[in-house]
């Protein structure tokens, strides 16, 4: 199974547009720094504003957060670009003949609902601002 970079990425995207405002914020400006391809770029972004994040315009490379930065959490970033926001996944092909086969499931969904709501949790105090700031810090 592939690990998804979107979070990370859509976190980047969103950090430099705040840091760099005034400046080029095309997509293959902001491409160079994530190290993407600007088509990718653009999708994250789209994904973004369609999840409230983001304002963008076409033809114009000014992309501005939709609403302040210590309002957009983790969580809000995660649910706007992944897909699929499990994160842990259940074998839903074992043998129902087998007495552990048959109660894996069932029984592995529980537990991996209580890690998913404990991250969803965590995820949701953690702030775009916070990210920022870091940054911010690290670079003076």
């Amino acid at each position: 199974m592939k690990n998804s970079t979107k979070l990370s990425d859509a976190i980047h995207i969103l950090t430099y547009i705040v840091i760099n405002q005034g400046t080029d914020l095309s997509s293959t400006q902001i491409a160079k720094s994530v190290n993407s391809n600007p088509v990718v770029i653009r999708r994250i972004m789209a994904q973004l504003k369609n999840e409230g994040c983001l304002i963008s315009s076409n033809g114009r490379a000014n992309p501005q957060l939709a609403r302040p930065a210590d309002t957009i959490s983790l969580l809000d970033i995660y649910r706007a670009v992944e897909e699929e926001t499990d994160f842990l996944k259940i074998d839903t092909k074992t043998n129902p003949n087998c007495n552990i086969g048959r109660h894996i499931q069932t029984t592995l969904d529980k537990y991996y609902q209580q890690v998913q709501e404990s991250a969803e949790k965590e995820m949701n105090k953690i702030k775009l601002s916070d990210i920022i700031k870091e940054i911010q810090s690290i670079q003076q």
